[in-house]
């Protein structure tokens, strides 16, 4: 497995992925599938451009096949993009890197920050629309 990526099975998946403090791109693959071991090298890529503030993880749909059934994968490669335990996206087959970085920037730009969601409202906040 590459470096900044992780390995994930059945067993793994909540406390790896929907109870991740940061928003996970899973890669559903399987070894015998050609566009997966082509898109393998793109995931690579992104994982060491994004690996600070993305997870990324890769699923064996041979070897797990409750996650997926569970996600509705019927075709591989499969990309879900899980943010706050929920999903905010899928991507199905081939694609290019670039629709991939334009989806993680999208997602990556709407994660809260701690420190500020949880400050009280302002004065202004309270009054309301003007």
């Amino acid at each position: 497995m590459a470096e900044g990526i992780i390995e994930i099975d059945d067993g793994s998946f909540d406390a790896e992925i929907l109870q991740s403090d940061k928003p996970v791109l899973v890669d559903f693959w399987a070894p015998w599938c050609g566009p997966c071991k082509a898109i393998g090298p793109v995931i690579e890529e992104l994982a060491t451009e994004y690996g600070d503030k993305v997870k990324f993880a890769k699923c064996n749909v041979d070897d797990n096949p409750a996650t997926p059934s569970k996600y509705g994968i019927r075709a591989i490669p499969t990309l879900i993009f899980f943010k706050e335990g929920n999903v905010v996206d899928q991507i199905t087959g081939m694609v290019a890197k670039a629709k991939l970085e334009e989806t993680l920037s999208g997602i990556v730009q709407t994660v809260a920050i701690p420190e500020y969601s949880s400050l009280p409202p302002s004065e202004s906040d309270k009054k309301g629309p003007r």
